[in-house]
């Protein structure tokens, strides 16, 4: 691109809220979708999202703000998709219609900054936005950790990976996001990040189920090493690269999302392990814990694949069959090495 590229955002959760902190620090000019009129009226009034890290305060003045998710993708050389997977499907839909096949994200690059699988499809991210608007791969990347967006808000030194088949494109789109707080590398692996980051969040919820039923910071050491050893397992059947799992997007991502007070997925998992029925707890957290559909998009991906994953299927069964927590954790834990 010979000019400075135009970034768009779609979503306004907390990840999507800690990412236009981050680029409002190296553009001018930002577009950014927001679906409420209210919120974006807020935004405006007093510079800070009403409802996710309401910390963060925006330079207002480079935001361009608008509902219309058209106006923000037609506007935008790089659009950086940061809806929750489960909404993000039904969000399309809203804009484009179900079966729609125009094709708004043509010529543009495009990031994922979804964390989860596209459950109607049990697709990752990548692949749904190949197939739904025949976006070519090279023109498709991803926003991995391990970061929290709570962290980014007190500007606490974080690390970020950008990924994309075309690493030009990657190294092209990373300084955007560099502050002080913010390191960026790339990769290419596209896949092998989305699925680690699926992946993370399924073993986090383990981590949770296990602190909820009271095992100690022994035994979730144990589990969450052999968690990395089923993660890198069923990747590398999946998509077999050339690929070190113990650098920050893969191991990195997975240790701060199973141990820290910030993890929603690890919240999820120590409400049911403490007792709390899935639905209550989902609704008690208020906010999206992405290994609610990753352990199910896992769980029928694998049906393919057939990978010795046992840690992922434990929690698929807790969160989905209604299966017992002590019964399948004390199942596992004979199974742990």
């Amino acid at each position: 691109m010979s000019k400075k590229p135009v970034i768009g955002v779609l979503g306004s959760g907390s990840w999507a809220t800690a990412l236009v902190k981050m680029l409002c620090e190296n553009v001018e000019e930002l577009n950014w979708w927001v679906r409420s009129q209210d919120t974006i009226d807020h935004i405006v009034l007093h510079g800070n999202n009403p409802k996710y890290i309401q910390s963060i305060q925006f330079q207002v003045e480079k935001l361009k703000l608008s509902t219309d998710m058209k106006v923000v993708i037609e506007s935008s050389d790089i659009l950086i998709v940061a809806i929750p997977s489960m909404f993000l499907d039904e969000a399309f839909n809203d804009v484009f219609g179900e079966d729609s096949a125009f094709t708004p994200f043509s010529n543009k690059l495009v990031f994922s900054a979804i964390k989860g699988m596209v459950s109607k499809y049990n697709s990752i991210p990548a692949r749904y936005l190949h197939k739904r608007f025949d976006i070519p791969y090279e023109k498709i990347g991803i926003i991995c950790g391990p970061c929290h967006a709570e962290e980014v808000a007190r500007e606490r030194l974080s690390y970020l990976t950008v990924a994309c088949p075309d690493t030009i494109q990657a190294e092209i789109f990373a300084p955007f996001l560099r502050t002080k707080y913010i390191t960026v590398s790339t990769s290419d692996d596209v896949f092998g990040a989305e699925l680690a980051a699926v992946l993370k969040n399924v073993y986090a919820v383990g981590s949770g189920l296990a602190h909820g039923l009271g095992y100690g910071d022994n035994f979730i050491s144990v589990l969450i090493c052999n968690a990395a050893i089923e993660m890198k397992r069923f990747i590398d059947v999946v998509h077999d690269i050339d690929r070190s799992i113990k650098t920050s997007p893969y191991l990195g991502d997975l240790l701060v999302t199973a141990y820290s007070v910030n993890s929603r997925n690890r919240a999820l998992g120590t409400m049911v392990g403490s007792g709390y029925t899935v639905m209550a707890a989902v609704i008690e957290l208020k906010m999206v814990a992405e290994g609610m559909t990753g352990a199910k998009g896992i769980f029928e991906m694998n049906k393919e694949f057939k990978v010795e994953i046992p840690i992922a299927d434990a929690v698929y069964r807790i969160l989905h069959e209604r299966m017992s927590p002590v019964l399948e954790m004390r199942l596992l834990s004979d199974q742990l090495k």
